[in-house]
């Protein structure tokens, strides 16, 4: 998910003092630790949220509007520079970013409740040990996997602009043999499964929290669930005509998520709201929701969507 993250200090909403047990969902317009940090603690049962990625230096001071024209300038493909030009510092701030926001998560959850981040491949070192230094037990590694769309640049142009003679480039493009710049075709996107130590047995973590075991019956293919789960990516009609996030999920991958490692009833926190996907799938599995949004924008789509689930 491209980042929906700080520092644009919008006008912050409180929360109740108590997750109100009758509402379907809570949709809050704010910054997420900030809010995050008015959630009662051992309170939400599952976090299941598609964070920031600080992808090409956005950091904090990401918005719809200014991703799309440094998208522009860098001349980016999906989310990648022409030839992977990106800032080495963007995995440390990551890993800084996902420290505090883990911290939190694991505050609020229930003991034995899971936490599943997606990441973008390349940095899911830095999510990861971001969650276990926040106190999870790194349960395992899901990835989403989907028919990407191929990113890598030839460099026989650089070649030919090359102040040499028309023979040495055809030698040296040659000598290149096709090779491309180091993007395969991405099909995976990873999560992380963290899950936050429990109380005494898993039995015993059951009966006082409902929280730990997994529900084992769900399944995408009709096998036994695996940590691989391949769903395609989001139709337009899926995601709304007027939804322009970049990187919405499937709500039937989320959905199944939800199933997996929840129970009807309980409370879905996602905290990187975006376009509303997480909420939706949450309804349809007759959870409860609770989303923090950044986005002014993004957050009037997301409760569009989660109002036509409980209409």
């Amino acid at each position: 998910m491209l980042n929906t993250a700080r520092k644009m200090k919008p006008k912050q909403q409180k929360l109740p003092l108590k997750l109100k047990r009758q509402l379907a969902f809570s949709l809050f317009n704010g910054d997420a630790l900030q809010l995050l940090k008015q959630i009662p603690s051992n309170s939400v049962h599952a976090c299941i949220t598609d964070p920031p990625y600080f992808i090409d230096t956005m950091g904090d001071e990401w918005t719809p509007e200014l991703v799309n024209k440094r998208a522009k300038k860098a001349d980016v493909v999906g989310s990648l520079p022409v030839g992977m030009k990106f800032d080495p510092q963007q995995g440390p701030r990551f890993q800084k970013f996902m420290a505090e926001i883990s911290k939190e998560v694991f505050r609020v959850l229930k003991p034995g409740g899971f936490y599943i981040a997606f990441s973008q491949a390349r940095l899911y070192h830095r999510l990861g040990i971001a969650v276990e230094d926040a106190g999870f037990e790194v349960r395992d590694m899901l990835g989403w996997t989907y028919e990407g769309q191929a990113k890598a640049f030839s460099q026989d142009h650089f070649v030919r602009k090359m102040k040499i003679s028309d023979k040495q480039k055809a030698a040296i493009i040659e000598n290149l043999g096709g090779r491309k710049t180091p993007q395969l075709k991405p099909m995976i996107e990873p999560m992380v499964l963290g899950q936050k130590p429990k109380t005494g047995t898993f039995v015993e973590n059951w009966l006082e929290h409902e929280t730990g075991l997994v529900d084992v019956t769900q399944s995408l293919d009709g096998k036994f669930p695996g940590n691989i789960m391949n769903v395609r990516k989001p139709t337009k009609t899926e995601k709304g005509e007027d939804n322009f996030h970049m990187t919405v999920k499937p709500v039937a991958l989320i959905e199944h998520l939800i199933k997996l490692f929840t129970k009807e009833g309980q409370v879905v926190l996602d905290p990187f709201t975006g376009s509303g996907s997480h909420g939706v799938a949450a309804l349809r599995s007759k959870r409860r929701f609770v989303g923090f949004e950044i986005s002014q924008d993004y957050t009037k789509i997301a409760r569009t969507r989660l109002e036509a689930e409980v209409m």
